[in-house]
């Protein structure tokens, strides 16, 4: 997977617990292009890897920025950000990756919690420079918490979003049935932010009859899962018939490693789908946040940083 070598040209407080940073081409140029929705891998001391959204406007080369909030629960990737990585450092990321891509529509509704916001702003700046039918709807704990405000009070988009804090009168705050109304053929939702946030506005749209090809969403995370009854298995690989086995207290990931086999892996939490692997032969049991639920019901591919299997052996193509 090819890298590319920035340097950080900015680092500012954009809210309570964030800050973005302002990634330059070490080499100059031009970094490549990117869409909306990207995100890009970074790599921080301790052999950490991170996913971190762009959000600064799509077509710009001659940067890149990401926003990161300082996670309370944090495996020590946002810790780093905050605390070691100052302007002047310099850091490796992948190229831009899009899970997360913006869809033509004739309307677009956009829905940000927290640090979600991210990926939405770049997603405001794409359908704003196109004259694009959209709202954003950004949602914050309090407004100390909301981060970009003074971006998204810019001419340009100032009339096109709403903020919603928990901590303000209620009048103000998100009236989701009102927001998103009976689904229109042509209107599409994205939403980013926490899983309460997403479970909540997802579940809000299927309630109200949207359906499923209409509604997007990227998870920052993982939801917990119940491990406590987790067993041990194995797996094959079908290039040289290799068994590797997987205990009960751990990961494929980790089992693959452990026994000399490389698999490319980023977030091991099943969000990226770096990992992705296929699987020729058993049933996995999926874990992870990446694939659909029609994908998932195939079979035929799992992330192995996170999900498991159900049957007694996985042929994996490796």
């Amino acid at each position: 997977m090819s890298t590319i070598e920035v340097r950080v040209a900015g680092k500012a407080i954009e809210a309570d617990g964030i800050c973005s940073y302002e990634l330059a081409p070490l080499a100059g140029g031009a970094l490549p292009g990117f869409e909306a929705g990207a995100h890009v891998d970074v790599h921080l001391p301790g052999n950490l890897v991170r996913q971190y959204s762009l959000c600064n406007a799509p077509g710009e080369t001659h940067r890149y920025q990401i926003g990161v909030l300082l996670d309370a629960d944090s495996r020590g990737g946002s810790q780093a950000m905050h605390d070691q990585i100052e302007v002047g450092s310099v850091l490796t990321i992948s190229a831009p990756k899009n899970h997360f891509p913006l869809v033509e529509a004739e309307r677009t509704v956009l829905l940000a919690g927290g640090i979600g916001v991210t990926p939405i702003l770049a997603m405001a700046e794409a359908l704003a420079a196109r004259g694009a039918a959209f709202e954003l709807h950004y949602c914050a704990r309090s407004p100390e918490k909301a981060a970009f405000k003074e971006r998204l009070g810019q001419s340009h988009l100032r009339s096109l979003v709403q903020f919603h804090y928990d901590s303000g009168e209620s009048a103000q705050k998100l009236d989701l049935p009102a927001v998103l109304g009976a689904p229109a053929p042509g209107t599409h939702l994205y939403v980013c932010g926490p899983q309460g946030f997403i479970d909540y506005v997802l579940g809000g749209a299927q309630a109200l009859g949207w359906p499923q090809a209409q509604l997007h969403v990227e998870y920052f995370s993982a939801a917990a899962v119940d491990t406590s009854g987790d067993q041990a298995f194995e797996v094959r690989l079908a290039s040289n018939g290799k068994v590797v086995t997987v205990a009960a207290g751990q990961t494929v990931i980790e089992a693959l490693l452990g026994a000399g086999v490389t698999v490319p892996y980023s977030c091991e939490e099943g969000v990226c789908g770096t990992c992705l692997t296929r699987v020729l032969e058993g049933v996995p049991e999926h874990r992870d946040m990446y694939l659909t639920e029609e994908e998932q019901a195939a079979n035929d591919q799992f992330t192995p940083c996170c999900s498991r299997a159900k049957t007694r052996v996985l042929v994996l193509d490796l």
